[in-house]
């Protein structure tokens, strides 16, 4: 019987990948959407009519309830996951000094609370064989907790948390649930960036190359399936982490590359 996955935020970018990487390599994958339900069934079409296994689930993760019930249907109907991938994430910009309550309790919901949430009740919800080590929980980060910069202050906050979680879990969760991270560079566009603005800033990493999203869907993969790996978090990101900047690349990209080719 295929080993299944649930991969959340599954419908779009590097969610979609993710789902894609699995089910090549023949798991039975579970694709999560909240509001992109339509871009997850072509996804899984897709992925059926190459020969795979993928079924969409629905459910809005800042909703503990959701959460309980997507959970309870995927077991009734495929049994206990084999892997889980927290890639679904909240991601708007805020500062220190001046942030919502109500926004940042949202993105610390979605960001932080879901994934353990989850994660607990993968963990209750225990296989036939308890071969030690060979279920898994892979926990999509960002680069900014190894690179510190104050923009998108609740964001960076609550990947702060889940990445501390990934050794806290990995303790809790052992002998028969591992927990790793991964930690991608800038990947897509995303919030007010420019095509031309992610042109820049997607070469300011030590490989001066843009990230490709296939190596990060990868990484989930081989996370998932090397059994000697626990509690750790491998960045997927050219070497982004170790350039620190001041603010988030975005907001940088020009005046780095002007410096680099001066």
């Amino acid at each position: 019987m295929a080993k299944s996955v649930l991969v959340t935020g599954g419908a779009r970018r590097l969610g979609a990948l993710i789902c894609q990487q699995f089910a090549k390599d023949g798991w039975q994958v579970w694709c999560h959407a909240q509001r992109s339900v339509a871009e997850a069934q072509a996804l899984c079409a897709h992925i059926m009519a190459a020969g795979g296994q993928a079924r969409t689930v629905q459910a809005d993760l800042a909703s503990e309830t959701d959460r309980q019930q997507m959970m309870a249907h995927i077991a009734a109907v495929s049994g206990p996951l084999d892997c889980l991938v927290n890639n679904a994430s909240s991601f708007e910009p805020d500062a220190a000094q001046d942030f919502s309550v109500h926004d940042m309790r949202q993105q610390l919901e979605v960001n932080l609370v879901a994934p353990l949430d989850l994660s607990r009740l993968m963990a209750q919800s225990p296989p036939d064989s308890n071969t030690t080590g060979s279920r898994s929980i892979i926990h999509v980060l960002d680069q900014k907790v190894l690179n510190l910069n104050p923009d998108y202050f609740s964001y960076t906050v609550s990947k702060l948390a889940l990445e501390r979680s990934v050794a806290l879990q990995a303790q809790a969760l052992a002998p028969h649930i591992r927990v790793c991270g991964v930690a991608p560079g800038l990947m897509f566009l995303s919030g007010p960036q420019t095509q031309a603005n992610f042109d820049q800033s997607s070469q300011i990493n030590l490989l001066r190359r843009a990230i490709d999203p296939h190596q990060v869907a990868a990484t989930c993969l081989f996370l998932a399936k090397q059994d000697a790996l626990n509690g750790v978090t491998l960045p997927v990101d050219n070497g982004q982490h170790l350039v620190p900047l001041s603010r988030d690349v975005m907001f940088v990209a020009s005046n780095e590359l002007k410096e680099d080719h001066a």
